[in-house]
């Protein structure tokens, strides 16, 4: 069995995700996991430790699984489609990504969450711009994109995407979307030889 706080950071992502920052309290998180609403404060004195807990938790997750698609290819689409697929299993639970949940009442949070949301989309944007970068070197991303521009759009459209499919097309739509985003990406290839 699972130790009590991996069972609180699992119940409250869940309830982050699923509802934002604002929309679950401690007695929500002790129904989940089946104890007292003291003995959260036994592992997280406040609201906003958890939440930070939280957001280094999911960091932590996606640092691996950046690392992991980083050494799976060289090729710099098949790495944003991992990435997107990344999305993939919160379309498939109904959730949104954590930090983009709490990004949406970014106004009301404490200044320590706002600077950790915005550390981990800076991060995700620099990382998919070193794969853009990469790629058009490689020549498997089209030469011209602005690599900055094209990761901050590869951002914004799995994040939409991500929030529409939930209660459109669900998985189906978000692929469509993933693979129209990778199609724009390609390089342009010419018919012709040398």
């Amino acid at each position: 069995m699972r130790d009590t706080r991996a069972s609180l950071l699992s119940e409250a992502e869940i309830l982050v995700r699923g509802r934002g920052y604002s929309g679950f309290s401690y007695a929500d998180l002790a129904e989940a996991v089946g104890i007292r609403k003291a003995s959260i404060h036994h592992h997280f004195r406040t609201k906003e430790a958890l939440a930070q807990a939280l957001i280094e938790a999911y960091d932590a997750r996606y640092d691996a699984a950046l690392d992991d698609i980083s050494g799976q290819t060289a090729d710099g689409v098949a790495r944003i489609e991992a990435y997107g697929r990344l999305y993939l299993g919160g379309v498939e639970r109904g959730l949104g990504c954590l930090c983009a949940a709490l990004a949406v009442e970014l106004e009301t949070l404490p200044e320590a969450l706002r600077r950790a949301i915005t550390a981990f989309f800076e991060k995700h944007i620099a990382w998919l711009a070193g794969v853009i970068e990469e790629g058009q070197i490689s020549g498997s991303v089209r030469a011209g994109l602005d690599p900055q521009a094209h990761a901050r759009m590869i951002v914004a459209t799995l994040e939409g995407s991500l929030l529409l499919e939930r209660f459109l097309a669900g998985p189906e739509g978000f692929g469509r979307t993933l693979a129209a985003l990778s199609e724009g990406l390609r390089p342009v290839r010419t018919n012709g030889g040398a």
